[in-house]
């Protein structure tokens, strides 16, 4: 484009489908798989595989629930990107849907200024 205008962006999404399978599944748990393709927009097909996918990878835990999957995310693992080095799943799942369950596992933070904390 001319002028220094960027063209909005359609195309693409910032999260990857692995990503947005995991939010959703953050939201929750028992959720269908026809329900997470619908949410994320991909097949049924496409989203039981990232689902197995992540249980592979160990991120994702599936259990059964009578004749349901019920899923369990392993909050406390490392982001497989090696840039995001000793980050984990949880603390991304915090800052994207605000789950508390790896809160626990952290020391709070101080949202104090060093000035306001001395005087």
């Amino acid at each position: 484009m001319s002028d220094g205008v960027v063209a909005p962006v359609t195309e693409w999404s910032f999260l990857t489908n692995h990503a947005r399978v995991l939010l959703c599944v953050a939201h929750d748990p028992g959720i269908r798989l026809r329900d997470i393709a619908s949410t994320v927009g991909i097949t049924e097909r496409t989203a039981h595989g990232i689902v197995a996918d992540l249980a592979n990878a160990g991120y994702l835990v599936k259990e059964r629930d009578g004749r349901r999957n019920r899923y369990q995310i392993e909050h406390h693992l490392p982001l497989p990107d090696a840039t995001e080095s000793g980050r984990t799943i949880g603390e991304v799942l915090d800052l994207l849907v605000g789950t508390s369950t790896s809160k626990a596992h952290r020391p709070a933070r101080s949202m104090e200024t060093p000035a306001a904390a001395s005087s």
